[in-house]
């Protein structure tokens, strides 16, 4: 009887087989509480799967590792409808007799909304939701807009005919908005007493009701999250609106690039190949093993943003004590190494990538170890190899200044390039399988060392000079050269080296990756955040935000195998090569 209904359903219905069904993305949908009752109108339910979204309803609970792993699964978060905000939430009393409010649903939408935008899933607000997301993240509300908004508002509270639309809203050029629905201005329907007042940090507003109260917002292209104000699943389902079926579409869509951009995560090694994470253990109690809010890499937030590996490096000012340079350097690699141990359970130390291929079979992250400033070696080559036994896989020559090893793109030139010392070292390190790190080189110990090295070297994080001229980064006719010796160039997500002015957005860090292609080839580039040294731009502020580089990189048309490569498979070929010479 049952294979005869379901038989007699698929039949009728006319959907697609189930071997294509479940391949479309998984859309969280949050729900009402009444009474002991998750539950949601069917009109979402609906949209979604017209859209060719999975519509899956996450349970209101406050169980926090629940709404983790809910987050893990799903593609893309839609943030429903439903009953006011308590206004304690930004910062107000509610008004008596004006506010219904449910703090078992504010808890729910509240952590909800965190773990979702931890993992970066590209999340959609409908009316309370759009509302949820503006407190969440530092906006503020008109508790009442009778009561207390300016002016003569129209009537927004109106909760007939849902289907049916009463008042226009006129959208922002430019805006995702726009894209969705074609017009500057369209007709929706209307059904809240509450509204955005202050708009929080990141968002923009795109959508406008004739009284000026705010109907929708957006904070892409930084982060993939939009809210409306009406009710667009109503218009849908129940009254066929075209426009209305594409928002939810956008939504699919968005979900089906993240839903690609965890299966690459999943199936290819990540790294990053530097952060300065040690530089925060002198002043600040820090376990890698925890969500550090001062850390912008740490375990939890490789997790998130499906980070599988990154190069760790012990930082040396140029200007640090000569004489206890390596002593430093081995305190900072040793502390790190006992951060490692702490939280073995959840990461290894790698000192080749079959070792942190390893660890991500055994569902383990993995930490390189390297050193940042020549300095380290206090001018004896015999260091190099107490550094290598320590399991360190590259050496940044420099830092800002010059040193006995070579001068630096920053401060005034000593040697004309690579010393006498310095060639030394490059034989050295080629010797021992010592990865040279070029980042932060002068343009003559650059060339110095292309000249003097018969194995690949890198830049671990440095950026396209044609489109920032800064003097950290490298010109095209250096990146021709790193790539026709087989090495890589990391683009590193420093504001600075990335635009001359203004904080620096994914956008340009994409944008240098693609520049770097057109000269050198795909197989060329690569990521080295600098994160937890000054690293950081809007969209990618940390390790849990990598995973939006992927997104972009599929938005621009790029295939798995090439974002594998700029992923990691560029520097394992260059450090490879480099480790294998002797063998």
């Amino acid at each position: 009887m049952l294979d005869k209904i379901i038989d007699f359903k698929t039949a009728t219905s006319g959907s697609m087989p189930l071997s294509r069904r479940s391949q479309n993305p998984i859309i969280g949908l949050s729900v009402n509480i009444d009474e002991q009752t998750s539950r949601l109108h069917e009109a979402y339910i609906q949209a979604v799967l017209e859209a060719g979204g999975i519509p899956i309803l996450i349970p209101a609970t406050d169980d926090i590792d629940a709404l983790r792993e809910i987050a893990d699964r799903i593609d893309g978060l839609l943030l429903t409808g439903g009953s006011d905000i308590d206004a304690r939430y930004f910062g107000e009393d509610n008004l008596e007799g004006l506010t219904d409010v449910n703090h078992e649903r504010d808890t729910y939408d509240f952590l909800l909304l965190k773990v979702a935008s931890d993992r970066q899933l590209p999340i959609f607000g409908i009316c309370r939701g759009m509302q949820v997301m503006n407190v969440a993240f530092g906006g503020g509300m008109w508790q009442d807009i009778p009561s207390q908004y300016p002016g003569e508002p129209l009537a927004h509270s109106i909760l007939t005919d849902k289907e049916k639309p009463v008042h226009t809203a006129r959208i922002e050029s430019g805006s995702v908005l726009s894209e969705i629905f074609g017009k500057e201005e369209i007709s929706v329907n209307s059904r809240h007493h509450q509204a955005l007042k202050q708009i929080a940090p990141g968002f923009k507003v795109t959508a406008t009701a004739p009284d000026g109260i705010v109907e929708a917002i957006e904070a892409f292209p930084q982060r993939r999250i939009l809210g409306v104000q009406w009710h667009p699943e109503n218009m849908a389902s129940e009254g066929g609106d075209e426009g209305m079926k594409r928002f939810f579409r956008r939504l699919v869509d968005e979900a089906i690039l993240f839903r690609q951009a965890k299966e690459i995560h999943r199936d290819n090694l990540t790294v990053d190949s530097h952060c300065d994470t040690p530089m925060l253990f002198a002043e600040h109690t820090i376990d890698i093993g925890r969500r550090e809010p001062l850390a912008c890499v740490d375990l939890v937030k490789m997790y998130e943003g499906r980070l599988d590996s990154v190069f760790v490096v012990a930082y040396l000012p140029q200007s640090y004590p000569s004489d206890k340079a390596t002593a430093q350097a081995k305190n900072l690699l040793t502390a790190m190494q006992k951060q490692i141990e702490k939280n073995h359970l959840f990461v290894g130390q790698a000192r080749t990538f079959a070792e942190a291929d390893k660890l991500k079979k055994e569902g383990r992250k993995a930490i390189f170890l390297g050193i940042e400033n020549g300095h380290a070696l206090e001018g004896n080559l015999d260091n190099l190899d107490l550094f290598r036994k320590m399991g360190v896989v590259y050496l940044t020559l420099c830092h800002n200044g010059a040193n006995d090893i070579c001068d630096s793109a920053i401060g005034e030139p000593l040697h004309a390039g690579l010393s006498q010392f310095g060639e030394k070292v490059v034989e050295r390190m080629n010797a021992i399988g010592m990865v040279i790190d070029l980042s932060h080189a002068s343009e003559s110990t650059f060339y110095d060392v292309i000249g003097n090295s018969s194995v690949p070297v890198v830049a671990s994080h440095s950026s396209a000079r044609a489109l920032c001229d800064h003097p950290r980064n490298l010109t095209d006719d250096q990146i021709r050269a790193i790539a026709s010796a087989g090495g890589v160039v990391q683009v590193c997500l420093y504001s600075d080296f990335l635009v001359k002015e203004g904080k620096a957005t994914l956008m340009d860090a994409v944008d240098h990756i693609e520049h770097i292609i057109r000269i050198g080839g795909i197989e060329a580039v690569g990521i080295g955040s600098d994160f937890d040294g000054g690293g950081g731009i809007e969209g990618c502020e940390g390790a849990n935000e990598l995973i939006n580089i992927t997104v972009e990189l599929l938005r621009r048309g790029y295939t798995e195998e090439q974002i594998a490569a700029i992923w990691g498979g560029n520097l394992r070929r260059a450090v490879t090569a480099v480790q294998n010479i002797n063998r």
